[in-house]
């Protein structure tokens, strides 16, 4: 795509490959906005080789472990910005809008890149995951501050329990972050309608 009018970056969820997940950005491709799925940079096997079968066994990646978890937090980052110094090069003259979407494990690596890194982004969509709590307190400064997000749930995700939305609600909160809500009515999945919802409204602001 020559010139998009938005970049719109998706960070996948653990044990999920990038070329899978992208399928699921789908209703966002209206012939203005770049998708990129960048995918982490650990893969595995979802399956014991020997349980499983060596050439059927699926193979998934994640962003992190807690090994050694200060360096590949800090892999993390200056990947992603890598991935952006590439994708916002206005050809043009025009630099496009950049979106972050996180989805589940991919949330928290969203935060802690544009905490930490030199990319800004626009907007900021939470899906099915949690802020973690190292990134808090935030100072007045904090690039979060000056984000729009929203925070996307389904009603029967299973780990999205009263308890895990309470206490993001209370840190959100305290820490003075712009946030709008929304609930999809399935599980812990993207939702279409929702994402394309959280879309367009966010072109509106």
């Amino acid at each position: 795509m020559p010139d998009p009018r938005e970049v719109w970056l998706a960070l996948h969820g653990y044990g999920q490959l990038a070329a899978r997940f992208i399928r699921h950005l789908a209703p966002l491709a209206d012939g203005t906005r770049l998708i990129v799925a960048p995918e982490a940079l650990s893969r595995f096997y979802l399956e014991h080789p020997a349980t499983a079968g060596s050439a059927h066994t699926r193979v998934g990646a994640t962003w992190m472990t807690r090994e050694d978890r200060v360096a590949e937090i800090a892999d993390q980052v200056e990947y992603l910005d890598a991935v952006c110094d590439t994708v916002l090069a206005p050809p043009g003259g025009h630099r496009p809008r950049l979106h972050v979407i996180g989805f589940s494990q991919g949330v928290a690596t969203a935060t802690r890149w544009l905490a930490n890194g030199r990319t800004r982004a626009a907007h900021l969509v939470l899906w099915s995951g949690r802020i973690p709590a190292d990134l808090f307190p935030m100072p007045d400064d904090h690039p979060l501050r000056h984000l729009r997000i929203d925070v996307v749930t389904g009603a029967h995700d299973p780990l999205a329990t009263t308890d895990v939305l309470d206490e993001q609600r209370e840190l959100v909160q305290r820490n003075g972050l712009a946030v709008t809500g929304h609930r999809h009515a399935g599980g812990h999945r993207i939702d279409g309608p929702t994402l394309l919802q959280v879309a367009t409204a966010a072109f509106d602001r």
